[in-house]
């Protein structure tokens, strides 16, 4: 099962998949906005053709930890995609992850107008990979965690209940 890592903005959405062994990331494609409920069919339509097992979302808070009207606008996307999967989601904090893809594109020599296309997909490559590093410094994979019964699904689950982010205030 695999990790979706989204960058949502006001006009497009960024979408990342992790590979199955929810090891590494790699950009998967960018949703163009056009209203909350077909925003939400697509990513649905992601999270069952490419089975995901759990959705990371990018929080975009400010420089100083506080989460502010960007944040909030994410927070409340959230919480209507939440309504319609049926896998857990996790917010994470993605200071700096759009300006990280756009250096990481300009060295790989990535023309501007190609930049515009795939600056999304690879910011939420990048949200995703820092929760997977997290992921795996909580839980060594190498140890065999998930045969021990720890899931990263559950992890993700325990972890989101404990730290249930709402606006205004940061965990």
């Amino acid at each position: 099962m695999r990790i979706m890592g989204l960058d949502v903005g006001s006009k497009t959405i960024g979408v990342a998949l992790s590979d199955p062994a929810r090891i590494i990331s790699q950009p998967f494609s960018v949703i163009k906005r056009i209203g909350s409920r077909h925003d939400i069919d697509q990513l649905c339509q992601i999270v069952n053709d490419e089975e995901v097992s759990l959705i990371v979302v990018g929080l975009p808070m400010n420089t100083d930890g506080s989460l502010g009207k960007s944040a909030v606008y994410v927070m409340e996307f959230t919480e209507k995609l939440k309504k319609h999967v049926s896998v857990p989601i996790v917010m994470w904090d993605e200071r700096f992850s759009t300006t990280e893809a756009e250096r990481a594109l300009i060295s790989a020599d990535v023309s501007r107008q190609k930049r515009k296309g795939v600056i999304d997909s690879v910011a939420a490559a990048i949200i995703l990979d820092g929760y997977l590093d997290r992921l795996k410094q909580q839980c060594d994979i190498s140890s065999g965690c998930e045969s021990k019964g720890f899931p990263m699904e559950n992890i993700a689950k325990n972890r989101r209940a404990e730290e249930e982010i709402k606006p205004g205030e940061y965990a």
